[in-house]
């Protein structure tokens, strides 16, 4: 008989309409907080409204900050009743859990085992019960949290119990509940941090941070912080209203309050102070994650938003995932059928695919050696596959440092064809010839990549009815001083501190109707966050927009 069986992740009670779908939603840049609508336009759920659903996926993909968003929703009253997953999932547990324990608002969420989720989606309407799923007829038990005992060391317990103040108590509470509805059984040291909730996605992310640093929080380990939602020192004098620009700058404000360095970059892989390999830490950013584990061999599990600040105050994270060795290993090996004379746009469009592939599981491509990517391909291809995957991590044979060796027994094998690139390049590119705006640097650029604009510009103007935007850190624009000032001669505008993820009006043009962006992460993400459409391509399509305002949607050369 199948196994109708459900636990409690968070404990409460809810009922409400059934939404279900098969595919993992990221809140963030897939849910308004404004209307708790679906915006992602690539998604079955666009344009549903998930307030007072019971919302059931099989786990979460995508942004981090997707607990700040479901915060959000949650304080101002638009949140489902009930999260619903048939996988482990941490990023929406994490804001529910905060809206629990810091501001008193219940959300159950819950596990249910494949076939009684499969059930469950079948049903119109269900109520949630503390032990207990009703819904048209069928009952599903619901088993309490898990209590697994953590074995916690003395420094550990001291903290709990309140030796470091207030909000690393209550930092080491949250940590530790994570780490119980995760299996751990320990917690682990880290030796840096990466704050990705200093985006100013909804105001709930700033009530956190604020509350925290009025309780004294200060991080015990390096950390530095992701891009933010405007340029810091200029934002005024961009135009940006001030209802918009003080919230997202005080946000910024207070995690340097609390020590961390003002990085603002959502590639801090580019610092002289990223992590080496074996080095165990904790970042969010979903991008950054997936790059630290897959190239750098580092270890972090993709942190949700809020967790991240409570890891870096405590310097303890869960000893859970990809922090173990075990769970490094892929489970699906995807073979990528390579073209002859690729260009930059193959490998964003490879990880968008590799994600597609395997949403829910570590894979391990098979067929890119001989390709050769470079460190800015590898970043590319990591972003984008974020975008559609859950997993953490991604092995590349003959690339990455953990490739040799991982194939696992209990991996499946699936192909990436021509056809299937062909397919996601036509998907990305239903938009009209006419350009307005082109866009770089989702993730921040890098020098080389900065390089490698400026010299396919090559001194020549931007034409006249485009806006050129590159977006970048701090640290690499002042390397990159003289490079800039050749972008800048041509018209382009560098921007540090905000990334294309975060950018609005007015320094997002307003008259942007149609933009080029070589990023496969914002070509996914930007039509819901920008209300444009968007299309994708390669630096030399970037180029041709730039010069002439006009590129017309066509199949790259290793496509045709």
């Amino acid at each position: 008989m199948a196994d109708l069986s459900a636990y409690s992740i968070l404990s409460g009670t809810a009922s409400g309409p059934v939404i279900a779908t098969g595919e993992a939603l990221s809140f963030w840049g897939g849910v308004d907080p404004a209307t708790g609508s679906v915006i992602d336009v690539h998604h079955p759920l666009h344009g549903v409204t998930i307030t007072g659903g019971i919302l059931m996926m099989p786990s979460s993909r995508g942004s981090c900050t997707g607990s700040g968003v479901l915060l959000d929703l949650a304080l101002t009253g638009r949140a489902p009743a009930a999260l619903v997953f048939s996988e482990a999932e941490d990023v929406l547990t994490l804001g529910a859990l905060i809206a629990a324990e810091m501001f008193g608002k219940s959300l159950p969420v819950l596990r249910l085992s494949p076939a009684a989720f499969e059930a469950l989606c079948r049903a119109k309407s269900a109520r949630i019960g503390e032990t207990m799923i009703e819904a048209d007829g069928l009952t599903i038990p619901v088993a309490p949290p898990a209590t697994a005992a953590l074995d916690l060391t003395e420094d550990d317990r001291a903290m709990l119990e309140g030796r470091d103040g207030i909000a690393v108590a209550l930092a080491m509470r949250i940590t530790t509940a994570m780490a119980a509805q995760q299996g751990a059984l320990k917690l682990v040291d880290v030796v840096q941090g990466h704050i990705d909730g200093c985006i100013y996605a909804s105001p709930a992310n700033l009530t956190f941070a604020e509350k925290m640093a009025e309780m004294g929080a200060t991080v015990r380990v390096p950390t530095t912080m992701n891009a933010i939602s405007v340029d810091r020192a200029n934002w005024q004098a961009q135009g940006v209203p001030p209802s918009f620009g003080d919230p997202a700058a005080r946000l910024a404000d207070a995690y340097v309050r609390m020590g961390c360095r003002p990085t603002f970059t959502c590639s801090p892989y580019l610092l002289d102070s990223a992590p080496k390999a074996g080095e165990a830490i904790a970042w969010a950013e979903s991008n950054a994650v997936i790059f630290a584990n897959t190239v750098l061999g580092a270890r972090t599990a993709k942190h949700p938003d809020f967790l991240d600040l409570c890891i870096a105050l405590t310097g303890r994270a869960p000893l859970s995932g990809v922090y173990l060795d075990e769970h490094r290993k892929p489970r699906r090996i995807v073979d990528v059928d390579l073209p002859d004379g690729i260009d930059d746009a193959f490998w964003p469009l490879i990880g968008y695919l590799a994600g597609r592939a395997a949403p829910d599981r570590i894979p391990l491509l098979r067929g890119l050696a001989a390709a050769k990517p470079t460190r800015d391909d590898l970043k590319a291809l990591c972003a984008a596959f974020g975008t559609t995957s859950a997993a953490p991590m991604l092995h590349i044979e003959g690339v990455t440092p953990e490739a040799h060796g991982a194939a696992s027994l209990a991996a499946d094998f699936v192909t990436i064809t021509r056809a299937d690139m062909a397919e996601v390049w036509t998907m990305f590119n239903e938009g009209p010839a006419e350009v307005e705006l082109v866009a770089i640097g989702s993730p921040h650029a890098s020098l080389s990549e900065c390089q490698a604009l400026a010299d396919a510009l090559a001194g020549r103007s931007c034409h006249a009815d485009v806006a050129v935007i590159v977006t970048a850190g701090r640290d690499v624009m002042a390397e990159a001083g003289p490079i800039v000032a050749r972008l800048r001669e041509s018209g382009v505008q560098v921007l540090p501190d905000l990334c294309w993820c975060s950018i609005s009006e007015p320094v997002f043009p307003p008259r942007t109707r149609t933009l080029l962006t070589n990023s496969g992460k914002y070509a996914h993400y930007g039509p819901g966050l920008s209300g444009r459409t968007v299309r994708f391509g390669n630096l030399s399509d970037c180029i041709e927009a730039a010069l002439t305002a006009r590129v017309p949607p066509r199949l790259p050369s290793w496509l045709s």
